[in-house]
This record gives C-alpha cells, structure tokens and sequence, in this order.
C-alpha cells in the first residue's frame, strides 16, 4: 500500500531562500523548476490569467494529474506579459530573484524588452534558463521545437523498437525530463558560480542537446565503424543475455547479465552450464554475435515456468532479473512501499493522489513536499506584495485584467 503523507509548508529544505521565476509552459521548464522547488526553493509559476500552463489542459477524467504533480511546492502568479503593466511586475520580480526560467522562442525575451542584459542591470547575479527545442543559435534556432521532434532528429527513435517495425518515439516526454534534469543542474552549478562571483549567466538549454548525450558513443562508433544502431526490441548491442521473456502465465521477466559471472549463473540457472563453455557463447563478444542461439534456451526455460517459479529460480541463484510490472503492480510492491517512493498527498478536489517522492534523497537535509499544486493565480497577491507592490497597485492590474487572483 502507498504511504500516506501531508503537505507541510513550515518544513524546511536545503534551498529556502531562493527564488525562482517559472515563465516556462509544459514539461522540461517545469521540470526544472519542479527539483529546485521540491528541494525547498520558492518556485513562483508565471502563467496566462486566463488559461495558464497548458500542462493544466493535459487532464484525465477531467482532472488535471500532471499539473498536481509536476506543480507541486510552487505558487501560481496569473500574470499577463502581454501588457505593459505585467512586464513591470515581471522586471520587479526578476530584480529580487536567484533564476528566471523561461521557454519562448529564442529572441521573445530581447522583443519584450527583457534581454539578458536588461536583466542582469538590475539583478547582476541572475541565472537565466533558456529553454528551447533547438537551442539560442545554429541553423534551427527559430524553428518550434517539441520533444517528440528531437527525439526524432537526434537519432533515439532510430534505434528505439523492433528491426522490422517503424522507429518508435517514447510514450513519454523524454526529452523534456532528461533536459529538466540538466538544466536543475545547471542552476546549482551558476548559482554557486554566482555566489563566488557576483555574476549571474544564461544556461542555453535546448532539448536536442541532453537527448543526444544519452546515446552515449553512437556517434564515434559509426566514424569508426561504418555501423549504424539496429534497433533491437529489449536486446542491447553491447550486452548478451539481455531481454525480456514472457512466462508461461503471461507475465513477463526482464533479465540483464551484463557481466561475465552473471552469464555463467545464468547458464548454471538454467541447467545449462555447458554454454559457460561453448565457444559461441564464451565470452560477451561471442553471446552477441550469436544472440539468437544463446537467448534461445533461456527463453524456452521461462516459458515452461510461471513468473513467481522463474523469480524463485533466478533469486535462489542470484541472477539479476526483476518481473516486468504494470503500474498498479509497481504501486503494489512492498518495497516501493516501504522506502516511499510513491506517496499519497491530499488533494481537494479528487481526495488524494499518488505521486513520486522527492528524489534524491539527502540525509541531513531532506527535500519536503510542502504545498500542492496551486490554483490559476493563488499566489498572484502574495508574490506582488512581497516585492513591495502595494494593494492599490494590486488591484489596479487585477481590475485591468492584467493579473489575476484566484
């Protein structure tokens, strides 16, 4: 059973005291801001007074899921930049902040008269995130980018799938969350740069970039070789036995021997210590070359046997291989339960929601999960009044339709 939790917005974190501005729309931007606000930053969400982040739009059975967890610890200010009055806020805001993160197309920020160097006149030690598909400069610099683009274009979808099946794009935003991830990083390496110096920076942080670091020497192999990735299903073109198996109940195993004693348990696991020894199979160079001979007895052992006889088996003889769950198995498991990685957090509208913990973990200055996700412009008085907007001038935005309060 998933652990229940409370929101607990007095708990402290190891970033309190900074603040970030979130322009961004969607996912990579929110990823960003989601590490440092997990972690104790107070992340102040920019959105459109009528319709906001469009991740609010991304609903299921009329909720809007990914908006609870990718927006939790952050406060909503509905503020139009559209309007000269909202570009005045927003440079105020700027002024007293740590990072801005925003993902326009390059050259938005320049035409509302927010330059990097507009910004960093007033705020010298500001870190700016520039998120884009493509990047700030090269040749695609001002084409729209989505995940689903790069993803494509970097090669991934091109070794993703089967060899007789088209490329296949991942059923998630991979991009976006692998270049959210660079980029928190990035804010932790100017912010402290920024500290030694006085000097904030620009992190320019298109999605192609972090997308095509995760393939790894693709790029060297085929300047060597000549040889481009096949794409391989749940095989590796690095690594044999490696796959997924399907049992004799319909399940399935996911096995990875990627080193030499594990093959050898492996073959052993399976009554078939011969193969230890089999010039074919001898050493991971040779079990790749002849993968469909050395895959076929394992394949054949797990189909005579139900998932839990292969698990018993594989257990016993400490070979690394781990059932391949469904999502309610995974949020069934003892052991995600017990270390929390799923967690139930209360929510207003629909009771509670499962979502993932804060990830990493610290030991003596943990990340907290310190608010839920906020309405459309929850924060919008709160965050104005901090920078020393007084309630006339509040009012005045919110009366023009500039700024909105929820």
């Amino acid at each position: 059973m998933i652990p229940r939790a409370a929101f607990d917005p007095t708990a402290p974190a190891p970033l309190d005291g900074l603040r970030a501005l979130d322009l961004s729309r969607l996912v990579a931007g929110n990823m960003v801001s989601l590490q440092l606000a997990d972690q104790g930053a107070e992340v102040i969400k920019i959105e459109d007074p009528e319709k906001g982040d469009p991740l609010r739009a991304w609903r299921v059975k009329g909720h809007s899921l990914y908006w609870k967890v990718y927006a939790r610890n952050k406060k909503s200010l509905a503020l139009s930049l559209r309007a000269p009055e909202g570009l005045a806020a927003l440079a105020d805001l700027a002024a007293a902040s740590h990072v801005l993160i925003e993902n326009f197309r390059p050259g938005t920020l320049e035409k509302m008269g927010l330059a990097p160097s507009v910004l960093h006149a007033r705020n010298p030690a500001l870190v700016i995130v520039r998120v884009s598909g493509f990047g700030q400069d090269g040749p695609y610099r001002d084409r729209p980018g989505f995940g689903s683009l790069v993803e494509g274009l970097s090669g991934f979808a091109a070794k993703n799938g089967f060899a007789d099946r088209a490329p296949v794009l991942p059923p998630l935003a991979l991009a976006d969350m692998v270049a959210g991830l660079y980029g928190a990083y990035a804010v932790m390496v100017a912010l402290r740069v920024a500290e030694q110096t006085g000097r904030g920076q620009v992190i320019d942080l298109p999605l192609l970039d972090p997308i095509a670091s995760i393939l790894g020497p693709d790029a060297a192999i085929y300047q060597l070789s000549g040889e481009k990735p096949d794409r391989l299903g749940s095989r590796s073109n690095t690594t044999s036995p490696r796959n997924v198996w399907p049992t004799k109940d319909g399940r399935y195993v996911a096995i990875s021997a990627s080193i030499q004693t594990m093959a050898e348990r492996l073959f052993r696991a399976i009554g078939r210590a011969d193969m230890i020894d089999d010039p074919r199979f001898r050493t991971n160079t040779d079990r790749v070359h002849n993968i469909d001979a050395c895959e076929a007895p394992i394949a054949a052992f797990i189909a005579a046997r139900t998932l839990e006889e292969n698990l018993a088996v594989f257990g016993a003889a400490e070979v690394t291989a781990a059932p391949v769950y469904e999502i309610d198995q995974f949020m069934a498991d003892p052991h995600v339960a017990a270390r929390g990685i799923l967690v139930e957090m209360p929510d207003a509208e629909i009771g509670s929601v499962p979502m993932h913990n804060v990830i990493p973990r610290l030991s003596d200055t943990p990340g907290r999960l310190r608010r839920p996700a906020p309405a459309l412009g929850e924060h919008t008085r709160e965050v104005l009044a901090a920078i020393g907007w007084d309630a006339a001038r509040i009012a005045a935005l919110e009366a023009a339709g500039v700024a909105r309060a929820a």
